[in-house]
Parts: structure tokens; sequence; C-alpha cells
């Protein structure tokens, strides 16, 4: 049992109780190889490794017409026909609480707070059934997140200046969560897209991040704050992955929580980071247009939630008005009265 060099890339062979692994490392070197074994040896004792191979390999559409035989309820095969489209193709692995969140985000501006309610009531329902009962996963990505038939508009939470300042001084163990923060603050990306970013998505010559995996599947880039250069550029240990933050989303999910908690910051969900770097944008008078295009979102409904924030644009759009005036005359036309 180990390691073995097949044609030029080495596979490892790993028995425990009583199941065989054998699968490529996808490394010709040895020494990277060896550190990939010991990592899957160590997934496959704890037991995460054959979960996340299931869930993997397992679909949401074959979760929900697996659910749909057994546990039936009324109107549940109309509610999947809505779930299907967004969330159909991808594997149980691929979906998270993000991109769910994402999904309630954007429902949210169509339909009522109930239907929504309903949809992600199924969605956890289902995932429940398929971690407990069919051990396909091992985490209920829709079990974080919060929703109630009450809440008539989207989740609008942010970081005060003086939470964000708290945030980032409690956050010191583990040393990476402080780093990885900071980027959520700085670009607004998701925490999936995060976990995904690579050394090679950044350019800091150009001072430029890119996003190649999107929820919605397209490329974006996202110019690089000075705060954010300084902070990737002081991270000295590169993981052998090319990953700027290889860990798995329950260890984040473990320190944030933990984080929050010594910053006795309440309410409050790593999306919100998300949530956080549009509001700012937007209290500095940044269009919305620019906001969306950093987000990365489709259409310009989903960013326009955050337009309540600036109320100054409105005084701006309005002010364009007095420019049709010759400003040597206005204040007697107009402010004092026409004159004879």
């Amino acid at each position: 049992m180990g390691i073995y060099l097949k044609g030029y890339t080495y596979w490892m062979i790993k028995q425990f109780k009583g199941k065989r692994v054998e699968e490529s490392l996808h490394t010709k070197k040895r020494r990277e190889a060896e550190e990939r074994y010991s990592k899957r040896v160590a997934d496959i004792i704890d037991g995460s490794f054959f979960e996340k191979r299931k869930a993997a390999t397992k679909t949401f559409r074959e979760m929900t017409e697996k659910y749909l035989k057994k546990y039936h309820r009324i109107r549940d095969e109309h509610t999947v026909k809505k779930l299907l489209p967004s969330f159909g193709k991808l594997t149980l692995a691929e979906i998270t609480t993000e991109l769910i969140s994402d999904y309630k985000d954007e429902r949210e501006l169509t339909v009522k707070p109930a239907t929504v309610y309903q949809e992600l009531s199924l969605m956890r329902r289902m995932w429940n059934v398929a971690r407990k009962e069919w051990k396909w996963t091992r985490d209920n990505p829709a079990a974080d997140l919060s929703f109630s038939v009450g809440n008539s508009n989207a989740r609008d939470r942010w970081l005060s200046v003086e939470e964000e300042r708290s945030l980032l001084e409690k956050a010191t163990n583990p040393a990476w969560l402080r780093s990885l923060i900071v980027t959520a603050l700085h670009t607004g990306m998701r925490r999936g897209e995060i976990l995904a970013l690579e050394w090679k998505d950044i350019d800091f010559t150009r001072r430029l991040l890119t996003v190649h995996r999107s929820k919605n599947g397209e490329k974006r880039s996202i110019p690089l704050s000075q705060t954010l250069t300084d902070t990737l550029r002081a991270i000295k240990v590169r993981n052998i992955s090319g990953r700027v933050f290889p860990l798995a989303p329950r260890s984040l999910r473990v320190a944030f929580d933990a984080t929050l908690e010594k910053a006795d910051i309440k309410d409050f969900h790593f999306h919100d980071l998300r949530h956080t770097f549009a509001t700012r944008l937007v209290q500095a008078g940044v269009d919305l247009y620019r906001v969306k295009e950093l987000l990365g979102h489709k259409t310009i409904a989903m960013t326009m939630r955050y337009a309540h924030h600036y109320p100054e644009s409105l005084r701006t759009s309005v002010e364009v008005l007095d420019k049709n005036y010759d400003n040597s005359t206005t204040a007697e036309k107009i402010a004092g009265g026409q004159k004879a």
C-alpha cells in the first residue's frame, strides 16, 4: 500500500475497512505525490474522503428523483421544477450555501417570500435525507442559510467600519483567516470563488484578479486595491496545489464563526462580506453598473437592491437641471422671481 509510478504519473493505493482506494495523484513529482497521499489517507481515515467522492458523483437532479419516489408531498414536484434549472446539473459537492443564497436573492426579486420559503424548505429536507439516510454527503448547505416566510426583502446585512476593525483584529487564528476576510471585503467574491482562487489567477503587475469559475459560468476580472495587494503579497508560504487558500469550506466556517463570536458580531454570515463590499461601493458613489460587473451579476436587477444605500445619487440627478440655466440670471429669474 502506498504510492507507485504508472507511466509518468504517481498513483496511490490504500485499503481501509474493506474499502479499496486506487487513483491518480496527478503529479510527476514524488515529493508532491507523497504529500497528496498523506492528505488522502487522513481524509480516508476520518471518512470525509468517501463522502466527498460520493457527493462529487451524485447530481442534484438524482437527489430530487430519489427523494420524490419515497417522500413525495403535495406540490413537491412543482417546486422541484423551479429548482432544477439552477441546480439540476450540479453535483452535491458543487452546491454551496453561497450558491443557494444567491438563488434566494434572485427569486425574491420576482416571486413572493412564501414561494422562496417553500423552495428552500424542500431543498433542506431533501439534503437532510441524502445526508442522514443515504450518506451521499457530509454537509447540508441549505441548513446554514437563514430564511423565513415573513422576510419580504433579501438579506441586507453588512459590516460597519467598527465591526470590520474588530473582526480583523480577532482574525488571528488560523493564520490564513485575516487574509481571506480581506480578500472577501475587497473583491466581493463568493466563498467558493475564493477557495478556488489560484496564484496564477492574480496579476500583481497589472493589479488584477481573475475569477475563472464564477457561479454564472462567466469569467470576470476584479482590480486589486492597494490593501488587498499588500495582503496577498504578504502570504509567503504557497501550497503545492497552487490555491491561495487551500482549505475545506467546513474549516473556513468553523474558523469564521469562532472569530465572529470573539468579535461579538451578531447575525452575520460569510456571504455578508460580499454585501459589505457592494454596499461600501454604492455608499461611496460608484454607479450600479460597475458594481454589477464587479459582483458578476447577470442582470442589473440583482444589483438594484443596493441602490437605497446612496440617496445622494438622487440629488446629483436633479442638480443637472440647474445646468439648463444661465448662472448669471438664475437667481434673478427663478429664485427671486421675474423682474419687469
